[in-house]
């Protein structure tokens, strides 16, 4: 029977069993307290380890860096000796030549070689492998560096567009120096020396010229290039490096020779920069590599460690925490969902507002573009049906033509810019590099827009200052189209009335080698706010306002403008404020070409001085700098008065001068008054051209009625000097010639024409029939080849080839005909007429055998002059 509980021993127990708890709570506090201790002393030792192993490594990898930069800059430093040993060893072979000169045109190159030449001693000028004459002008040897005792020359871009860099290397006959050979070497050159990879593609590897501090190579697969990265200015811009107290260091760095290696955040990653001298410090390997690549064996090993800590740490606090704070887990597991929820909702609210904008701008850009290309093509389709109307109506024919032309330009203009956005974007826009002249760029610009700025009676002013070379090196399609998008806009955006100002200004040159130029063009028009011009350079933009929004176009002109700017190295900016007008401002670098001054022409000529009249300083100063190399001498006058006392003072000297230039519109005694007094003290002899800014009409007839005298419209340059001279001797041959003298331009040939559109080669037939032409036209390249082959030697006068066709293209039969063992087959003008009109499909025509390329849709007066430049005319 059991024992009855009292009172007393009820509370007791409860005593007791509340101070087991008790005891239980305190041993259990004090084991928690002692496992944190103990983790806290392993967490410390655990991380002590990892800092101590991850400074070792990354002193290693560092080590690692300057070993692999060692081996580079020897690698390059063994390309550069074996260059200066070979080029020593060829002037010791040149210095034992009777004829070193002739040895060197006819040199062959090899794989690093671009241009051998050679100087003999005594000379200024020489000869070079590659046939042209050959100057030390332009090549850079003052910094002193040099190869195993031969000068290195400052790098430059040279003919090709590579950067180059050229050894001198004297040439001796025994103690006697006898020349001096010069061997041109590509920077690209070296990059079959340089490793494919570095750190796995994450870092960065430039080759830079110390002189010029120019950016000349970036090795392929050795990290991404950044468009900024031109040279080390660029490099600090790009990689925002902009504390003084660095680039003042690297500045030292550079200028003694010496390595340097220092660390930067670059986007935002922690980053060491490294400038490495090779060659004495003539050349430096430049770039960076981001800390976490550096450190990457020491991170594996830090991770791995962590790992197990915290695999440790994990285990102890999920036992803690199902012991203690079950209920705390559940709840803090709850607002992580609940925060990782509201993250994930927010993610997708951004998403969707990012696809409504990119559905908006789509929706936006189509229904400009919907808008912009049916303007054109409702006015053609309408004025067709008006056309068949009144089609016994000549006068509303022509009227109505004029206006289909019009519209179908407009449309094509929106068409190319599509096309042209699409193919910068692609990143396919290839540059045509060739010569061409101020002049032409000017007069052709001029003739498009002057007559756009006439209609809105806007005044265009056209000003040339401070250039020293007319004759330039670039693509003039593509600096043409940057021209006519930004006049066509000013006059666009400008009001009734308003001012075009369009200025090229020569900044001084960079190089002897490049015109530094600079192309503004202004108005005083609607100007732009604050907020446009922020993304005036993007695609599909344009400004919106009541005012502009009767403005038609696609928004891609100064996208495709900026893209072009940039593709020539050059930059582009702007300035404008609201109802005061606009300032785009466009800086290039144009290469000079080689060669020199037409003095030939002004001596057979027989013009050896001339006289400058015009009361703007600026234009006499660079009428005599661009005149300066052909040997005339130059006077000018400030006003007519002293320009008629110079004039008779000449005369009474004996040394009269061959031409006087006058400026029409001038204070006091005009161009007008003063030509008549000229007229009257010396007589006619002596050609008078009026300078002129305007269209030249009014002074037109007033030279007429002077006598010997013509309009030259300004801005002056020397070859719209030239072709005014000789236009004025071949009108003055035409007056005197037998009236009916000369024939018709293109009545009589008989031409072979490969299309295969049937509209196409009917409006040809039609086109060449006005113009007295016969035409064979064949349905595909097959065909034109058989007829041509088959055909009596000379029957074709020319052929017109398109070039995508069935059964055999364009190119394919170009080179079948060009094939043919027949004399007129190598001889035959061949002209691509086709409506791929990119300039890689010109260079496609080209080199396919073609003469000349000409883009769809036919302009029949580009075809009669390309037609008569080609053909040799039987009669």
């Amino acid at each position: 029977m059991p024992m009855p509980i009292s009172a007393e021993g009820c509370k007791m127990e409860i005593g007791m069993e509340d101070k087991r708890d008790r005891n239980r709570n305190n041993k259990g506090f004090s084991l928690f307290l002692s496992i944190i201790l103990v983790f806290c002393i392993l967490g410390i030792v655990v991380f002590s380890v990892a800092r101590k192993i991850s400074e070792e490594m990354s002193s290693s990898a560092i080590h690692n860096l300057s070993e692999s930069l060692d081996l580079m800059k020897g690698t390059l430093e063994a390309i550069l000796d074996k260059e200066a040993e070979f080029q020593q060893l060829l002037a010791l072979e040149v210095a034992t030549m009777e004829d070193p000169e002739g040895f060197i045109s006819s040199y062959n190159n090899n794989r690093t070689m671009v241009k051998v030449s050679i100087i003999l001693e005594g000379e200024r000028a020489g000869i070079s492998n590659t046939g042209e004459v050959f100057t030390e002008e332009g090549l850079d040897f003052s910094s002193g560096a040099d190869v195993e005792g031969l000068l290195l020359s400052q790098s430059y871009l040279n003919d090709m567009g590579t950067w180059a860099y050229t050894m001198k290397c004297p040439v001796m006959d025994g103690e006697e120096e006898v020349a001096s050979l010069y061997i041109e070497y590509i920077f690209d050159a070296f990059e079959s020396s340089l490793p494919d990879g570095f750190y796995n593609g994450n870092a960065m590897l430039y080759i830079m010229d110390a002189e010029s501090e120019r950016l000349v190579l970036k090795p392929k697969g050795i990290g991404e290039r950044n468009a900024g990265h031109v040279n080390l200015e660029d490099f600090y811009k790009a990689n925002n490096i902009m504390e003084e107290d660095i680039q003042h260091e690297v500045a030292g760095s550079i200028a003694n020779g010496k390595n340097i290696m220092f660390y930067h955040d670059i986007q935002n990653k922690a980053s060491l920069i490294f400038m490495w001298a090779v060659n004495k410090g003539s050349v430096y390997l430049i770039g960076y590599v981001p800390i976490e690549a550096i450190q990457q064996e020491g991170r594996a090993v830090n991770q791995n460690i962590l790992v197990v800590v915290m695999v440790m740490l994990a285990a102890f606090f999920l036992c803690c925490i199902l012991y203690y704070f079950n209920q705390r887990q559940q709840v803090r597991i709850r607002k992580e969902r609940e925060a990782e929820r509201e993250i994930h909702n927010k993610q997708l609210a951004e998403a969707l507002q990012a696809a409504q904008v990119a559905s908006n701008s789509k929706t936006t850009f189509l229904s400009n573009m919907s808008h912009d290309i049916r303007t054109p093509m409702n006015a053609i389709l309408g004025f067709t049906t008006l056309l068949a109307r009144d089609a016994d109506n000549p006068v509303k024919v022509r009227e109505i033509t004029r206006k289909i032309a019009a519209s179908g330009q407009h449309l094509l203009s929106l068409i190319n810019d599509v096309l042209d956005v699409s193919k910068i974007e692609s990143g396919k826009v290839v540059l045509t590099m060739g010569e061409f002249t101020l002049n032409d760029l000017v007069s052709s610009v001029d003739a498009i827009i002057r007559p756009m700025a006439k209609a809105k009676d806007q005044a265009f002013h056209v000003t040339v200052t401070d250039i020293k070379h007319e004759y330039l090196v670039g693509d003039e399609t593509r600096i043409n189209q940057i021209l006519i998008n930004l006049l066509s806009n000013a006059v666009k955006y400008t009001q009734k009335g308003g001012n075009i100002w369009f200025r090229i200004i020569g900044l001084p040159q960079r190089s002897s080698q490049f015109e530094h130029v600079r192309i503004e063009v202004e108005d005083d028009g609607y100007g732009m706010t604050p907020e446009y011009l922020e993304t005036i350079f993007e695609a599909f933009t344009r400004a919106e306002n009541s005012t502009t929004n009767k403005v038609q176009g696609t928004g891609l002109g100064m996208a495709i403008t900026k893209n072009i700017v940039e593709l020539m190295g050059g930059t582009i900016e702007v300035s404008s404020e609201v109802d005061k007008g606009s300032l785009f401002g466009v800086e290039l670098e144009l290469r000079i070409p080689e060669g020199q001054a037409d003095g030939q022409f002004w001596k057979d000529s027989k013009i050896f001085r001339i006289l400058a009249v015009d009361d703007d300083e600026e234009i006499c100063k660079g009428i005599q700098t661009l005149m300066m190399d052909t040997g005339i001498q130059v006077d000018t006058a400030l006003n007519g008065e002293e320009g008629l006392r110079m004039v008779e003072e000449s005369c009474q000297g004996g040394e009269g001068y061959q031409m006087v230039l006058l400026d029409w519109k001038m204070p006091g005694l005009d161009g007008i008054e003063t030509a008549r007094r000229i007229r009257f003290r010396i007589g006619s002899l002596v050609p008078i051209l009026f300078l002129t800014a305007y269209d030249g009409e009014e002074v037109q007839e007033e030279a007429f009625h002077i006598g010997n005298a013509d309009v030259l419209a300004k801005p002056f340059f020397v070859s719209a000097f030239k072709e005014k001279i000789i236009r004025m001797r071949l009108e003055q041959k035409e007056k005197e010639a037998p009236e009916g003298a000369g024939a018709m331009a293109l009545k009589g040939l008989h031409l072979l024409v490969a299309e295969d559109n049937e509209v196409n080669a009917e409006i040809l037939s039609e086109l060449l029939d006005i113009e007295g032409v016969t035409c064979d036209i064949m349905e595909n390249g097959q065909l034109a080849l058989e007829r041509f082959s088959h055909a009596r030697e000379g029957e074709f006068d020319a052929i017109l080839m398109d070039v995508q066709m069935p059964v055999m293209n364009g190119y394919e039969a170009t080179k079948a005909i060009r094939a043919l063992g027949r004399k007129d087959a190598r001889e035959i003008p061949i002209i691509a007429m086709t409506a791929n009109a990119f300039a890689e499909d010109v260079k496609d025509a080209l080199e396919a055998g073609m003469n000349v390329h000409l883009s769809k849709p036919i302009d029949m007066e580009l075809l009669r002059k390309t037609l008569n430049q080609y053909i040799q005319r039987k009669e």
